[in-house]
């Protein structure tokens, strides 16, 4: 039996190859997610173990790649966000709350998420998120109204705020101050 680990925390990637090897697995450990991104279409796994958070790719997008590829391969998700998004079954908790979300407000999220740590422009949601490619009508309104809806949902528990503005630029999904 082959497993990938996607792992940038060289203690935790040890740890769980350590583990893997234990129980007769072979492993690979992949510290990036362009490796990752690379071995995964290169090769052939029986398990993968991905990080979300990773150098270059992230966890999600390279999961998002394997599902559209086909691949079915057993993936084990490992993160340490508080925020949860399946983006098969579109649920969304925080917590051990869930998060209900309209289709726009998760798909919002999904990108912010894809993005995270990155400031997204109202102009980059406009195009990527509601698909208008010639803005003849400005959508700035309706992208804020639907921020200030998701932040509500999303960041209404105590705690770290997720979703910030960042004024005269746009948006960025990230724990604690932009």
């Amino acid at each position: 039996m082959r497993a990938l680990v996607v792992e940038d925390e060289q203690k935790v990637a040890n740890t769980l190859r350590e583990g893997l090897e234990e129980e007769r697995y072979e492993v690979m450990v992949e510290r990036t997610g362009e490796g990752a991104f690379f071995r995964i279409n290169t090769e052939t796994f029986d398990v993968v173990v991905l990080d979300l958070t990773l150098p270059g790719r992230d966890g999600l997008e390279i999961l998002k790649a394997m599902r559209r590829r086909g691949l079915e391969t057993p993936v084990l998700v490992l993160t340490a966000r508080d925020l949860k998004m399946n983006l098969i079954t579109r649920q969304v908790t925080r917590g051990s709350r869930t998060v209900e979300l309209t289709v726009r407000e998760f798909e919002l999220l999904e990108y912010l998420l894809r993005h995270q740590g990155h400031v997204v422009s109202r102009e980059t949601l406009a195009r990527d998120v509601w698909k208008e490619t010639a803005r003849t009508t400005p959508l700035d309104n309706v992208i804020d109204v639907h921020i200030a809806r998701l932040c509500r949902k999303v960041d209404a528990d105590p705690g770290p705020k997720l979703i910030h503005t960042v004024r005269g630029v746009g948006f960025m999904l990230r724990e604690g101050k932009p």
